[in-house]
This record gives structure tokens, C-alpha cells and sequence, in this order.
């Protein structure tokens, strides 16, 4: 069903002696290999952009890298498209029979959407990178997908009738070529009342992705600007995607059938290698839960970066039976082992002062891993201050406890959990 007019792009042209150059030079240097002498049949430029666009998508993209026929964009493109790990998350979150996916890219988020949508419309303004995503889909075998070059807001006024998707990820950059966070810096503005209006007429639900940076919150608030309704907007589900403890995206799912705020419901996903890690709550629960808090003891816990990003702080703790080291701190702590915390563990070794003398005592090699939470100086100017160096098996916290007081906690890490 992957239907598309090919400009016959000098990119479909890479011979069979050139894929095999490919493959037997998968790791090595491109700078290098460039220099070399090759022979006339192999354009060592074309090549060198295929060798070294693959390169950067060996752990990101596996199934696409592993496929001698898919034809890769500049690196530069793949660095910057979604990963297969976070394409099949979204994929998770949709269904039905139709889905459009405005902003398509690359294709990698389309591929994974044609895995669980009985028909994908991918659009693209661009017409070159259009012709390759459809190559490309064809070849993975995404034949369920419908190519179109234009506008997306424009197609999506065209359609006949209403799709149970659509997926849109607005362009994040200004004239200038910086990157923008807001949605009222995006182009196009979802938060503006017609065009998320113009959107949950031709479709059922809106799956939008943002910034890592956005503000929560403050997006909420912004879908609840254009609320005819005190107290209800469009968002139904928030999940703030994780991979391997790094946020790489938020996903807002919007509906016309507008939602208590307090009710939202928020992921924190976490992607590992073999298991996702799922925190989920509502926004009133974590507003409504009161926290213990307390001196630090026998274990320490530091929730993963989605956690945190969905602000879930008191929740982190009553969920699993701890006690926060402070209102600001975000650390927390127990007597007893909590091995299903989502997030790492340290068992707690000492308790002291920001001392240079005291801590070389307890570290005499001198090499330790630093965080900082709710502390005055930072990570650098620390590090400077106690004459430490990165890496070995020790973690230390600079901190702030309940009663104010700036202390170092010397740990050891026992436990990277893979599963809650």
C-alpha cells in the first residue's frame, strides 16, 4: 500500500558491490577509510555517508541497521530521529484501524505504528526524505503505510473521514536554528484552541510529542487555557520515555473528551535493555500524599530520570515504605531493602561534613562518582573543593538533611533494579 511518485534520488542508487563495501566496512574509521585508494565502481562518498549513518544506528536502530537494503539519511538524521525502543513504546499506546502520522521523518515512529494500526498515512513536506522513508518502510516490510508529500494540517483537513490517530511531533527549532521547548514556540501550536480543535475533529485521539525540557505543568496548564470548562483539558495520559535512565521524550495523549486535571495520568517510563520499568500515578495523588521525613539510613534511593521528570516525589517514597532526606532533596532512605524501587539503590556507608581531610580518609584513592542534590555548589565546583577525581565503586551524595545541614553520603551502589 506504500504509494509514492520516486524523483529517482541519487540514494537508490547503491550497487551490490557497494553494499558489500558496506558491510566489510562497517567499523571502521570514515575519516580514514575515505583516504584510502577504492575502485572505480565504488562512489567512496556515497558509501562513506551509508558506513557512517549505520554507525549511528547499530544500538538505536537494530532491526534497521541489521537490513542490507535499508538506505540511510546523513548521520545527522538519525541521531535526531526517534529510537526503535521509543517507537515501539508509542506504538504501545495506539490502536485501531487508521493512523496519521503528520510528521513522519525518517519513518522510524511510522514502522513502529504499522506494527499496531491497520493503516498508517505517513506525511512529509519534504519530498526527498518522503521517497526514502517509503523505500525504506517497503524494504522492513511496512506494508500497511500510505506515503504522502504536503502539509499535515492541510491533509488532515482533506480526509473523508475521521482516523482514530493521529501522531504529530511539531518542529522544535526557531528561525535561528536553536532548539525552543514551548508548544507556543513549536510550529504548528497545538496548544492554540483551532489547530488542536481542527486535530480532534478529523481523529479520536492526538498523540503529541514534546521536548524532554517541557514543563509539565505548564502545558497543562496551557491545554486547560483553551478549556470552555474550569478544571478540564485535553490531556488524558502524559508518559515522560526513559531510555536507559536518560529522558528522550514526553508524550502527551490528547482527547475530545476533556479530563479532570487532578485525574491525568502519568507514565514514567523507564527503557531497558530487556525490561521496561513503569511508575504511573495521578496528578492528585501525589498532591494529596504526605511524605515522612527523616535522617539518612542503612539504605539510599535515587529515583531514574523519569521518575523525577513526572514529579513524583513524595509518591517515590510512600509507594515503597521510605523516608525523604528533605523536601527538596529527592533522595530517600530506610532501614530494610526495597529491592523493587524504581530507580538505584546504595547501601550507606558514612555520614560527614563537606571536609577535604575527612573524606580523603574515608576514599584515600581519591576517585569517586559525585551527585548532587539540593546543594549549594555543583558537581564541578565540589569536585574541586575535595580534590576528587571520577570514577571508581564509590557514590557519594552531597546533600541537604531535614534539619539543614550540608553533608557528604558515602555509599556503594548494590542494585540497578531491571524490573518493578
Amino acid at each position: 500500500m506504500i504509494k509514492i511518485k520516486l524523483i529517482k534520488s541519487i540514494l537508490f542508487l547503491i550497487s551490490p558491490p557497494e553494499k558489500e563495501f558496506i558491510r566489510h566496512h562497517l567499523t571502521d574509521d570514515v575519516r580514514q577509510l575515505v583516504l584510502r585508494p577504492h575502485p572505480a565502481s565504488i562512489d567512496i562518498k556515497q558509501v562513506a555517508a551509508q558506513i557512517a549513518a549505520r554507525q549511528k544506528a547499530r544500538e538505536k536502530l537494530p532491526t534497521w541497521y541489521a537490513s542490507d537494503d535499508v538506505v540511510f539519511p546523513p548521520a545527522l538524521s538519525v541521531e535526531q530521529a526517534s529510537s526503535e525502543q521509543t517507537a515501539h513504546y508509542k506504538a504501545s499506546l495506539v490502536g485501531g484501524k487508521q493512523l496519521l502520522d503528520l510528521t513522519g521523518g525518517m519513518g522510524i515512529d511510522t514502522w513502529g505504528f504499522a506494527q499496531r494500526v491497520d493503516q498508517v498515512i505517513y506525511v512529509e513536506h519534504r519530498p526527498e526524505l518522503a521517497e526514502l522513508a517509503a523505500y525504506n518502510l517497503s524494504q522492513l516490510g511496512a506494508t500497511n503505510v500510505m506515503v504522502q508529500v504536503g502539509d499535515g494540517l492541510a491533509i488532515v483537513d482533506q480526509l473523508s473521514q475521521p482516523a482514530d490517530w493521529i501522531y504529530l511531533d511539531p518542529h522544535r527549532r526557531d528561525e535561528q536554528g536553536g532548539k525552543v521547548v514551548r508548544l507556543a514556540d513549536c510550529e504548528p501550536d497545538v496548544s492554540r484552541v483551532d489547530v488542536l480543535a481542527s486535530l480532534l475533529h478529523q481523529a479520536d485521539k492526538v498523540l503529541l510529542k514534546t521536548s524532554p525540557l517541557v514543563d509539565l505543568d505548564g502545558t497543562i496548564r496551557q491545554f486547560a487555557a483553551g478549556s470552555k470548562i474550569s478544571g478540564q483539558n485535553a490531556v488524558e495520559s502524559i508518559h515522560v520515555v526513559a531510555v536507559q535512565g536518560e529522558v528522550k521524550e514526553v508524550l502527551f495523549v490528547l482527547t475530545k473528551h476533556e479530563t479532570a486535571i487532578d485525574t491525568i495520568e502519568i507514565n514514567a517510563i523507564n527503557l531497558l535493555t530487556d525490561s521496561t520499568i513503569r511508575f504511573a500515578f495521578k496528578r492528585e495523588e501525589e498532591r494529596q500524599t504526605h511524605v515522612a521525613l527523616g535522617n539518612p539510613q542503612h539504605y539510599i534511593y535515587e529515583p531514574n530520570a523519569a521518575v523525577l521528570k513526572a514529579g513524583a516525589f513524595r509518591l517515590a517514597a510512600t509507594r515503597f515504605g521510605l523516608v525523604k532526606l528533605a523536601p527538596n532533596s529527592h533522595l530517600y532512605t530506610s532501614s530494610d531493602y526495597k529491592g523493587d524501587f524504581p530507580g538505584r539503590i546504595f547501601q550507606l556507608d558514612h555520614v560527614i561534613k563537606p571536609n577535604q581531610t575527612e573524606l580523603h580518609q574515608l576514599v584515600p584513592s581519591g576517585k569517586a562518582n559525585l551527585t548532587v542534590r539540593n546543594f549549594p555548589q555543583s558537581v564541578a565546583e565540589l569536585r574541586k573543593k575535595l580534590k576528587l577525581s571520577e570514577g571508581g565503586d564509590t557514590y557519594i551524595f552531597a546533600t541537604t538533611l531535614m534539619n539543614g545541614d550540608k553533608r557528604l553520603l558515602i555509599t556503594k551502589k548494590i542494585n540497578q533494579v531491571a524490573s518493578l
